[in-house]
């Protein structure tokens, strides 16, 4: 399933932001526009087979990397990686757990 299928579900619950930063996976017009309603601006670099690219902040986009690697260091903990909780508010604790241990350290 593609990724901006899952944020389609999730748009009405996404806070007051000026930007979005988000990889070629939500790269779809019905995306880009619900977010422009919300008067957010997307910085969605364009897929590959888009016939007319829309330009994006490559500047911004480029800081998109440190967010990956808050995800990355998460994962290094075997029971969020692994997702062992079976409830949902379980596994948030443990990722605020995780991220309290790691910016700790």
């Amino acid at each position: 399933m593609s990724d901006y299928k899952g944020a389609a579900q999730m748009l009405h619950a996404f806070p007051k932001a000026k930007t979005l930063l988000a990889d070629k996976g939500y790269d779809a017009d019905w995306f880009r526009n619900a977010l422009a309603e919300r008067k957010i601006t997307a910085c969605i670099p364009s897929r590959a087979n888009r016939k007319v690219h829309i330009p994006h902040d490559q500047t911004l986009y480029k800081k998109r990397h440190k967010i990956e690697n808050r995800f990355g260091r998460l994962k290094d903990w075997r029971r969020i990686h692994t997702r062992y909780d079976r409830y949902a508010h379980t596994f948030f604790s443990s990722i605020c757990i995780a991220a309290a241990v790691i910016f700790w350290l």
